[in-house]
């Protein structure tokens, strides 16, 4: 992942990057300190719908976590939650196969930014792709969050 050095923080409890989140994804990210996010990952088969085809909740999980995370390249404090998500569904997505999943910054402006992102299959298909748009989380939100319990930092 020459491409993709920074690995970005987790945290203890998120459902797609949590560590220690009993029923989570435990997602791992890097960023290319520029405007693009990535990570490698399979999808167990117990997040299916139909037989062997990933629900489509847990991609837009995915899609929700990797285009979130643009905002913190270059400081993993910037945080931003998503004020509107479209997914597109362009091909099933199968459990157990290895993915590629990419964020990428179209925007960051003042409180409001726009990224883009994508769901890779081995074969360079795009299977789904989210358009977000972002904005920072207040500041009185942020000031009540009890960050021992976040527990965010880089694992190594």
């Amino acid at each position: 992942m020459s491409s993709h050095s920074v690995k970005q923080p987790n945290s203890d409890m998120c459902f797609v990057c949590g560590r220690n989140n009993p029923v989570g994804l435990y997602m791992h990210f890097h960023d290319n300190g520029q405007d693009e996010v990535i990570s490698e990952y399979t999808v167990a088969k117990r997040y299916q719908s139909y037989p062997g085809i990933v629900h489509g909740g847990i991609l837009a999980s995915m899609l929700d976590e990797v285009v979130g995370r643009v905002a913190m390249i270059g400081d993993h404090h910037h945080f931003m939650v998503s004020v509107k998500l479209q997914v597109l569904y362009r091909h099933p997505v199968p459990v157990e196969t290895p993915l590629t999943i990419r964020g990428r910054i179209i925007r960051l402006r003042g409180r409001l930014g726009k990224a883009q992102g994508e769901i890779i299959l081995p074969d360079g298909t795009i299977a789904c792709e989210a358009a977000i748009t972002l904005a920072d989380v207040p500041a009185s939100m942020l000031s009540k969050t009890n960050h021992a319990l976040l527990d965010w930092r880089v694992d190594q």
